[in-house]
């Protein structure tokens, strides 16, 4: 017997996300990004991935922290957690690479997702200050058990978006890449 994989790119970003510089929960992705999930699209089982790229500054003094969520509609089902920013060197248009595993869990008015993501950037806490510098990789959720996303309804459709939430107004993070895939 033969094991068959199934990949499909639902969606990418053809341009940059505007920068996010606020400390609120913004959107990171173009309008054109985000996608609508259709009604009854997913069943128990069924997988999406994320994967993101940008760039992202922050100062030494007060970097704050990064927190990367997923909402379908205004219902956040995955939540990344706050990931503690360098506070040892400033930061200036530092890659990051983010990739978030999605699985349903269950379907119909109560569904839900199950989360695990990674989130790679120079601008952790914890990378060196000095050269050789390094990069870092955030398990997501941030310092905190897996743990199923909010319920939301499959049955109607949805519309997929990225957030980004930084706690302070001190520096700065942009998408420049974005594919969402269905993996099943």
């Amino acid at each position: 017997m033969s094991l068959q994989t199934w990949q499909e790119t639902l969606i990418s970003a053809q341009v940059d996300g505007g920068a996010v510089t606020a400390a609120a929960a913004t959107s990171l992705l173009p309008g054109a990004a985000k996608y609508t999930i259709p009604a009854n699209f997913f069943e128990i089982g069924k997988a999406l991935r994320l994967t993101a790229a940008g760039k992202i500054s922050s100062v030494v003094t007060t970097p704050g922290t990064a927190r990367f969520d997923v909402r379908l509609g205004g219902t956040v089902v995955f939540d990344g957690l706050a990931a503690l920013l360098d506070s040892v060197a400033a930061h200036t248009n530092v890659g990051w690479w983010l990739e978030i595993l999605l699985t349903c869990r269950a379907i119909g008015a109560s569904a839900n997702l199950m989360g695990h993501g990674k989130w790679t950037s120079e601008d952790l806490l914890g990378v060196p200050a000095s050269a050789p510098k390094g990069v870092l990789t955030a398990m997501l959720p941030w310092n905190s058990a897996p743990a199923v996303g909010s319920n939301f309804d499959s049955t109607t459709s949805q519309q997929l978006d990225l957030y980004f939430t930084q706690t302070v107004a001190t520096g700065s993070v942009t998408l420049q890449q974005f594919a969402l895939e269905a993996l099943n």
